[in-house]
């Protein structure tokens, strides 16, 4: 298949520590690393994983850790296709706590590829069998909208809806106050609208109620659970999968990256399937 995201990346530390700390208090990490992570990026590298090629459409910034975002997900098979953002990439800090909990905190604004970019290759979203997207102006979902499948991330509702083109599914967490779908007013309204909530499973309309994955190890990390989740239900989606099959392979996704060290220490592969 040919699969793509349009979204953003930022370059995260992260921080593993047996609790966060209160305020005022300090707390020493028991490890620490570093690398291009997001919304965007975790989908990406996700979808490689899966399908053995992914693009990416992104924006990056103009300094050092932009180019080192670009080469990490170069290595990790991802196609990379960015545009300059003409400022420092975004970067974010996490903590992870004993039970792999994460507390995210984002420096600087996302970095959000434009469709009327001419230097990058929209053209070959027409091509492609499902698309993700996590951030991008009117243009870009557009652009997006002419791949067979095209799957977002509720995060972007006030673009999507500017955009008013039909999504196959929207997807968002219902534990989390920035991606809840109580709301939601787009129009044409998605095909499928799915709410996640972590172990319990999720729901998605119209259907009805769907178990999370059992999880293949101990919990290490909850980094990037969301973003692979909604990668692996696009790439169901885009292989034809109904959409309970593709609900179950994304949740298989989400489940797996739960058990590694940050967002790609494990990932479900083309060979677990």
């Amino acid at each position: 298949m040919r699969v793509a995201v349009v979204g953003h990346v930022e370059w995260v530390q992260f921080a593993r520590v047996e609790r966060v700390p209160a305020p005022g208090e300090i707390v020493t990490a028991i490890d620490v690393w570093e690398e291009p992570a997001g919304g965007g990026a975790v989908a990406a590298v996700q979808l490689a994983n899966l399908n053995g090629q992914v693009d990416f459409f992104t924006s990056l910034g103009d300094d050092e850790i932009a180019e080192r975002s670009r080469e990490k997900l170069t290595a990790m098979g991802v196609t990379v296709h960015a545009g300059a953002a003409g400022r420092p990439q975004r970067r974010a800090f996490t903590f992870v706590d004993e039970n792999g909990e994460r507390t995210i905190t984002v420096l600087g604004p996302k970095l959000r590829p434009s469709g009327e970019d001419a230097a990058l290759p929209w053209e070959q979203l027409a091509r492609c069998d499902a698309v993700y997207f996590t951030g991008g102006d009117v243009a870009a979902v557009r652009a997006a909208r002419r791949a067979r499948v095209f799957t977002a991330t509720s995060r972007e509702l006030d673009t999507l809806h500017r955009a008013g083109e039909e999504l196959d599914a929207l997807v968002g967490s219902a534990d989390d106050v920035g991606e809840r779908l109580d709301a939601v007013e787009l129009d044409p309204p998605p095909k499928f609208l799915v709410s996640t909530s972590g172990a319990l499973g999720g729901w998605v309309r119209p259907g009805g109620p769907f178990r999370a994955a059992p999880i293949p190890g101990p919990v290490e990390d909850a980094y990037g659970c969301g973003d692979c989740f909604a990668a692996g239900l696009a790439y169901g989606l885009g292989a034809g999968l109904p959409v309970d099959e593709a609900l179950a392979l994304g949740a298989r996704c989400g489940a797996t990256v739960l058990t590694g060290r940050g967002p790609y220490g494990r990932q479900l592969t083309a060979a677990d399937l």
